[in-house]
């Protein structure tokens, strides 16, 4: 089973590197401001999270101490509380906070609904006979 976040292998190479650099990371999903609606990755402590966000997922990365938690603001989850996100990196430097913005390479969402089971499991269907 997935939960709501899943990490490819691309990226999570790229999370152990930044982890060594500056010690455990978190993300959170942007909602326009500073790259779009990409992904941020901050050490811990440096970006603050509140009572405006949601913690969607705790990203296992193999070869790191501790999980990696992917936090969205609760209005933009709203719109996509129905999808499942994959965190891949890509070539090309990001214009945001992240740490990774110095690398060339730079953190991206990819997105696709979620199924039934996952619908389901999330409790996002309508749980009444037809």
């Amino acid at each position: 089973m997935t939960g709501r976040v899943d990490v490819t292998d691309a990226a999570a190479a790229l999370v152990r590197e930044m982890t060594a650099l500056h010690g455990p990371l978190m993300f959170h999903q942007s909602g326009g401001c500073c790259d779009g609606s990409s992904p941020m990755c901050y050490p811990v402590g440096m970006f603050r999270t509140g009572a405006v966000d949601v913690l969607l997922d705790t990203l296992e990365v193999t070869g790191l101490d501790a999980p990696v938690e992917v936090y969205m603001s609760r209005s933009q989850f709203e719109y996509w509380k129905y999808t499942h996100l994959t965190i891949d990196v890509v070539q090309g430097r990001g214009s945001g906070f992240s740490v990774e913005a110095p690398t060339g390479q730079r953190f991206l969402i990819r997105s696709r609904m979620l199924d039934d089971a996952e619908l389901e499991r999330f409790g996002l269907v309508d749980s009444a006979p037809d």
